[in-house]
């Protein structure tokens, strides 16, 4: 009894002469909301990096998403600290569900900070089927903050499902279902001014053709879209859309020597070429129980591959260069920090593009992450992480690890 008097009584004092708790601090009145400064490279090539937004966890969805579990998977098994996941790898920052703001906060100051210029976002459309909604859910929170962070942005549309949404009766054809797509990214993205345009027109990416592959199906699936976009396919597909396809991408296949044919006999026939480079490919279909073996892996090397592909993409003639992928863990080309990799390809990214003025540990962006999760519940510290955010963003980065320093 005494000792909760005594407790009462310094509170009262404390507040009495202007203290205060310091687990519910009050905000500071000179709180800074500051512009994005852009970060200088050597390297003048765009580096986009190809993102999912695919990951549920139970806390977002009410359970754990297929991209985390596959068909045999149960990440509420935890041993030795780790959550069991469809994966050969584990990320840093452990499961996460995608359209988390902390996560999305992340991985976009760990581009900015490694010299990406943007991201190529995988994309199911505006359906209600599937987990499209909450893909395209998700992919709303990330563009919100992509704004803020200084990073452009484009969508990788993905038309191998449309056959599904006119089967559940929600488009009379494909294409319409396509069209109903692409009147939503002329309202909501197109004319973003971080939307990333080439030749002067919204850059839209395809993956594949794999449902339409006349260009005569393009054709009606983009007649709403004024302009229309400067659109690329999938390396060796652009015929499936005539005249509708300004170009190519390359992607990841089997051996590095495809990608070396890309460059050498494809790039000089399109107008527009995207090169790539990518970290590796280990999947985990056959393990996840997902039925589709995929039957070749392209080794990490201990992140020999991603240099390799990196300067193939440097000697070529292109664009701009996709990284394949940031968080693709079923498939096992993330780039996104990891238990096994830690912040090894993010540096070598960082390195490639001569990133001149963004000096900071990646790890000092990593406890930005930490301390979010760990004063989750106390207003005054995220307060002041706020704070830190924006000091990482403007490249303030003395600033910024000043104030993580305040909390821990």
């Amino acid at each position: 009894m005494k000792k909760n008097l005594f407790a009462l009584t310094l509170l009262a004092a404390m507040f009495a002469f202007g203290c205060s708790d310091p687990d519910s601090e009050k905000p500071s009145d000179d709180f800074e909301t500051l512009a994005p400064v852009a970060v200088s490279k050597t390297n003048n090539k765009k580096i986009y990096v190809h993102y999912m937004p695919w990951f549920e966890t139970k806390a977002s969805n009410g359970s754990w998403g297929y991209h985390w579990t596959m068909s045999n998977k149960n990440p509420d098994i935890i041993t030795n600290g780790k959550r069991q996941i469809a994966s050969h790898y584990y990320p840093m920052i452990g499961p996460y569900h995608s359209g988390d703001k902390q996560v999305i906060e992340n991985h976009l100051l760990l581009m900015k900070y490694a010299g990406v210029d943007g991201i190529l976002i995988d994309w199911y459309g505006t359906y209600n089927l599937n987990d499209f909604r909450l893909i395209k859910e998700n992919t709303e929170q990330l563009i919100e903050m992509l704004d803020k962070v200084g990073l452009e942005y484009a969508i990788v549309y993905e038309d191998r499902f449309l056959p599904d949404i006119v089967n559940a009766g929600l488009a009379p054809s494909v294409t319409a279902a396509a069209r109903n797509d692409f009147s939503y990214l002329q309202a909501n993205c197109f004319s973003d001014a971080n939307y990333i345009k080439v030749n002067g027109k919204p850059l839209l990416l395809n993956f594949g053709p794999i449902t339409i592959q006349t260009e005569s199906g393009w054709t009606d699936a983009f007649q709403n879209l004024s302009p229309k976009p400067t659109f690329l396919t999938l390396w060796n597909e652009s015929g499936d859309a005539g005249n509708n396809a300004s170009g190519e991408y390359s992607w990841v296949y089997e051996n590095n020597a495809n990608l070396q044919n890309f460059y050498t006999n494809n790039v000089q026939n399109l107008d527009v070429a995207f090169g790539s480079a990518y970290p590796g490919f280990h999947d985990f279909y056959e393990e996840g129980g997902a039925g589709n073996i995929i039957g070749w892996t392209i080794p990490h090397n201990n992140g020999a591959t991603f240099d390799q592909t990196l300067q193939m993409s440097a000697s070529a003639n292109i664009d701009a260069i996709q990284l394949i992928t940031w968080n693709d863990f079923g498939e096992g080309t993330m780039i996104e920090p990891t238990d096994e990799f830690g912040y090894a390809y993010v540096e070598k990214i960082r390195s490639f593009a001569g990133v001149q003025n963004a000096p900071v540990a990646f790890s000092e962006i990593g406890r930005l992450f930490n301390l979010r999760e760990q004063y989750a519940s106390n207003s005054g510290i995220q307060r002041k992480l706020d704070q830190a955010f924006y000091y990482f963003v403007s490249l303030q980065t003395d600033k910024a690890i000043a104030k993580l320093n305040e909390i821990q």
